[in-house]
């Protein structure tokens, strides 16, 4: 009956409508022309007086009896008026245009960039339907690489022979943080017009790796990549006789460097030095060098060291590729692959001071390991509960298996999606792994995708296997983070820098920690509110600074509009 009374209303309306525009009032524009008659004027000559009357009389009668000509002068006039009127609004929208047209052009043109406001990510809307797989188009032809070396350009570089000294560091911890170790070495040798000696990598304390940087980077390429910008040398020169001294002597030594030194304070405070000795060792390294306060052109050089000049061994690269066919390759047909890197080790664990769910019996074993491993703030563990609780809410804990299967789920990826997990060994084992490899049984590792013969020329270095899980990372079509960390920023950063095409996940930790502790959340609200929370974080162009350090987002410096 509502839908018959819901017609019925639009059927009389439509009538209505319909009578009104068929009487419209006519309007009558016949008009009837006066005939005219003229007489003759007297045969006698007329007086001066007379003639002057007479031809008033008659122009006065002329123009009564000539509309034509009456409406032509004011034709003549309204034109007139006409003309200015249009010739006004004809400037004024030439005005507008000047004004405004650069304005429209730039917005016409603008490249796809996204902006914070507050915590809240803003960004362009598209037309295209959300995609599991891929990026809005629009971020992906909007921005280039153009960190990379220009060929045939002209070398800036100081020759060996006018070098202001030469300069030594190690790269200390895990492979992604020496990667970065070199890049800032590189920057700080361009700022002083300093020869770099080849970085030594640093035995790390956890992963008791020793390595040295030719046993994973092509050097050769290194160095020729890197020729017009900055001098590179593979060892300590020979005039310098004690090279033990290089590393355990105080004189050689710059200590006091503040973590993200500015530029000018190596200017400063550094260059007098290496002028001097010739030779320093700049130690600690680790973060000595700024992002919001060295030049451009410093910034461009890092990233041309990062995305550019540091490969790995061409065994490295072949393997990777090899292992990243395989996940493309698991079923019947091509598919999409998801690598998730889960930083859910025990170092990891005790490390964060996070509370877990577990038994008590772990939450006492862990309790022992952070009171050994970091005493000074473990003191007597009455003050960790209270201390949980604040950086669970702060989004610093690192997901749980369980909470990134929940997680993905909402986001839409079904059960068959295959996941390449890059990760220690977990901890809580099998047991923790359970509820993530249940929701999504298609998790395989590097030691699943390959035999044990391949990888055994790989195991000979920590870094050669952490260098596989980074390289089959960054070629897959999703990147998921769930903790931060070296790793997961450099990921993030360097498929930004290869067109933003590829999603990279970075889950909203202090969001979730709240909708996982809503007990009257239902499953419809939480699927909403996961989707909209991260419809934004999935590695789109956004300014580097202030919001993000070069590493994760190079798009400021390195990147131009495409």
């Amino acid at each position: 009956m509502a839908e018959l009374r819901h017609s019925a209303s639009m059927i009389s309306r439509a009538a209505a409508a319909a009578a009104s525009s068929s009487s419209p009032v006519k309007r009558d524009d016949e008009s009837s022309s006066a005939k005219l008659l003229f007489t003759s004027s007297s045969p006698r000559s007329p007086s001066p007086s007379s003639f002057d009357v007479d031809s008033d009389v008659k122009k006065d009668h002329y123009r009564s009896s000539s509309p034509f000509l009456h409406s032509r002068s004011l034709l003549s006039a309204l034109s007139s008026s006409h003309r200015k009127f249009l010739i006004g609004i004809f400037s004024f929208l030439l005005f507008l245009s000047v004004v405004f047209l650069p304005s429209l052009w730039s917005r016409l043109s603008k490249p796809y960039l996204c902006y914070k406001e507050g915590i809240t990510l803003h960004c362009p809307r598209v037309k295209e339907a959300p995609s599991l797989w891929e990026n809005p188009h629009a971020s992906t032809i909007s921005w280039k690489p153009c960190a990379e070396r220009r060929g045939g350009g002209v070398s800036d570089r100081l020759h060996e022979n006018k070098t202001t000294g030469y300069i030594f560091i190690h790269a200390e911890g895990g492979l992604n943080q020496q990667r970065i170790a070199i890049c800032n070495a590189v920057a700080v040798a361009k700022i002083m017009n300093a020869t770099l000696i080849l970085p030594v990598l640093k035995q790390d304390q956890i992963w008791k790796d020793k390595t040295c940087f030719e046993d994973i980077f092509d050097v050769d390429h290194f160095i020729e990549y890197l020729k017009d910008d900055v001098s590179i040398v593979r060892d300590i020169p020979d005039w310098f006789t004690d090279k033990t001294e290089l590393f355990t002597s105080i004189k050689r030594t710059v200590k006091n460097i503040p973590k993200y030194a500015p530029a000018q304070f190596y200017i400063d405070n550094v260059l007098p030095r290496v002028k001097e000795k010739k030779i320093m060792s700049l130690k600690p390294f680790v973060d000595r060098l700024g992002y919001d306060n060295v030049p451009p052109e410093i910034n461009r050089l890092r990233c041309r060291v990062n995305y550019h000049a540091l490969k790995f061994l061409p065994e490295i690269e072949e393997m990777a590729n090899l292992l990243a066919s395989r996940m493309r390759n698991r079923t019947s047909s091509p598919n999409p692959y998801m690598a998730l890197h889960l930083r859910f080790e025990k170092g990891m664990v005790g490390l964060s001071f996070c509370d877990f769910v577990g038994t008590r019996e772990e939450k006492a074993m862990m309790a022992a390991y952070r009171q050994k491993e970091w005493p000074r703030r473990y003191k007597n563990g009455s003050h960790l509960w209270q201390l949980a609780l604040q950086k669970r809410k702060e989004g610093r804990c690192p997901l749980e298996p369980g909470e990134v299967a929940v997680i993905l789920r909402a986001m839409g990826y079904p059960k068959e999606t295959q996941i390449y997990v890059a990760s220690g060994q977990v901890y809580g084992g099998q047991n923790r792994m359970a509820p993530l490899r249940n929701m999504f049984p298609n998790l395989v590792t590097k030691e699943e995708l390959a035999s044990k013969q391949e990888l055994d020329s790989f195991r000979k270095h920590v870094t050669s296997l952490a260098a596989l899980d980074f390289l089959v990372c960054l070629k897959s079509n999703v990147f998921v983070m769930t903790h931060g960390g070296n790793f997961a920023k450099l990921i993030i950063g360097a498929r930004r820098y290869m067109g933003h095409q590829l999603k990279s996940i970075k889950p909203d930790k202090g969001i979730m920690s709240k909708l996982f502790g809503d007990p009257y959340m239902g499953w419809a609200s939480f699927v909403e509110d996961v989707v909209i929370t991260h419809q934004t974080r999935t590695g789109l162009p956004e300014a580097t600074f202030p919001n993000y350090d070069l590493w994760e987002n190079p798009l400021t410096p390195c990147m131009c509009r495409a």
